[in-house]
């Protein structure tokens, strides 16, 4: 899959993963899925942070890319027959990790297109993922990543993912989405 990023969050340095760093660094991987409809993409909004993302999430361990896209599709948005999924990109990213195992996370998503059935069925959100008021929602592109580029700029609450979000909605309207 190809890699669009290696992206470092402001208090993380390519210093800091070298071979002769001190710093305990932990790897995760995530699939993410876009899913679109013309100009409509399924994403989820997270009243905590005010923003957009693509739905997705940690790959379970034992668990391939491709099941735990399957899987994270049907949790947060009741995605039913998820099917005709093809490699889009990865995105890395480096940044603080606040658990006792490592003072530092590399994340890796993995993001794939693939379609789903018209109707959305049940969520089953994670505990956090309740508490942040995460919805699944058919959403413009373009506006999202708008909506997004304003939390940026002006939010003091928005959360680690959504430079990542963005990012990945910008390259996904000027490879996928018809002009």
């Amino acid at each position: 899959m190809r890699l669009l990023k290696i992206a470092f969050h402001p208090n993380v340095s390519p210093e800091d993963i070298s071979a002769t760093s001190h710093h305990k660094i932990i790897e995760r991987h995530a699939a993410r899925g876009i899913v679109l409809r013309g100009e409509k993409i399924l994403l989820l909004y997270t009243q905590r942070y005010h923003d957009y993302s693509l739905p997705g999430g940690g790959i379970d361990e034992g668990e391939d890319e491709i099941a735990g896209l399957v899987r994270e599709l049907k949790e947060e948005t009741g995605a039913q027959g998820v099917r005709n999924i093809k490699d889009f990109a990865r995105y890395d990213e480096y940044r603080p990790w606040y658990k006792g195992d490592a003072d530092i996370i590399h994340m890796i998503s993995h993001c794939y297109v693939c379609e789903i059935n018209e109707a959305l069925g049940d969520t089953s959100f994670e505990s956090h993922e309740v508490s942040n008021g995460m919805t699944p929602v058919w959403m413009n592109i373009h506006e999202a990543i708008e909506h997004n580029e304003g939390v940026i700029a002006n939010s003091d609450k928005k959360g680690l993912s959504i430079e990542r979000e963005t990012f990945l909605l910008r390259v996904i309207v000027q490879e996928l989405v018809a002009s």
